[in-house]
């Protein structure tokens, strides 16, 4: 019994007339004939009473015709939603980022995958150690975005844009009108520097650099949490300057000279057609 068979007998159920069917599924009466006949000695059910003039179902026909419809239609579904799945139009696809682009960069990204793939289904995860290159493979995630680049000969990495870093400080701050380096004294809201995160390093770097040991008074790696904080006067904090999307009222961001990337990672050789739509959707946003 084939899927084609039980085609041919669903259309010669509805139509009950050989030569209409045959018409209908492009094949000859007497192969429709053939078909039919062999479908009924395989199951050893009579599915037509025929005579020359009539063709009608038997109650077994009926009975088939009726479970046959819904399972052809279910069957037919599949086949779809195989079809997106392998032109990369649906599946599922887990992706990784760091909490800095929440604000900016995800939401945009996420609208520009909802336009072009709408059926897709995207798991979104916040790792808090980072560790996207774990992650990535062992099979847990299927993109990451991070702030530097992955280097592993197994995954491939693209440049999206760069970013500075920035003070934030609450509005009418004093840093605002004098020179930064007067922050020796400051109270700051950031991710603990004893991390080994990306961002963590960037940090260490820069308080290094210019030569400050910050008096640190609480560290949250949660980016709207410190901006809370901040907009409440209890501190400041130093973060990429897309965290200035939140829109958080009472603070202000002053650049800083030093800048911050954002990449986004894949496995090498990738075979999920849903995974390169998304890839090739990430080259266009760096394009433009």
């Amino acid at each position: 019994m084939t899927i084609q068979q039980i085609r041919y007998f669903l259309v010669l159920a509805k139509e009950l007339h050989f030569w209409n069917t045959a018409e209908k599924v492009f094949i000859s009466q007497s192969s429709l004939s053939r078909q039919i006949q062999a479908l009924e000695d395989e199951l050893q059910i009579q599915l037509f009473e025929r005579d020359k003039r009539n063709v009608k179902l038997t109650n077994a026909g009926k009975f088939l015709q009726e479970q046959w419809i819904e399972k052809i239609n279910e069957f037919d579904q599949i086949i779809r939603q195989a079809k997106k799945i392998d032109d990369g139009k649906a599946g599922t696809i887990s992706i990784t980022y760091p909490g800095s682009i929440t604000y900016d960069f995800l939401p945009k990204f996420l609208e520009v995958l909802n336009n072009n793939i709408p059926e897709l289904k995207l798991e979104l995860t916040e790792p808090t150690d980072e560790n996207h290159e774990k992650l990535l493979l062992s099979f847990e995630t299927d993109i990451a975005f991070s702030r530097d680049k992955i280097k592993n000969a197994n995954i491939d990495s693209l440049k999206l844009y760069s970013e500075p870093i920035c003070l934030v400080v609450p509005k009418n701050h004093r840093l605002l009108k004098n020179n930064i380096a007067e922050i020796e004294n400051e109270k700051f809201i950031i991710s603990g520097l004893h991390q080994t995160t990306f961002f963590a390093s960037l940090l260490r770097t820069w308080f290094s650099k210019n030569r400050i040991e910050p008096k640190i008074i609480i560290e949250s790696d949660f980016g709207g949490m410190i901006l809370n904080l901040v907009s409440k006067g209890l501190g400041i904090s130093i973060l990429p300057l897309s965290f200035k999307s939140a829109l958080i009222e009472n603070i202000e961001f002053i650049e800083l000279e030093e800048t911050i990337d954002l990449y986004i990672n894949w496995r090498q050789n990738e075979l999920n057609n849903a995974i390169k739509k998304v890839i090739e959707l990430a080259e266009g946003i760096r394009e433009r």
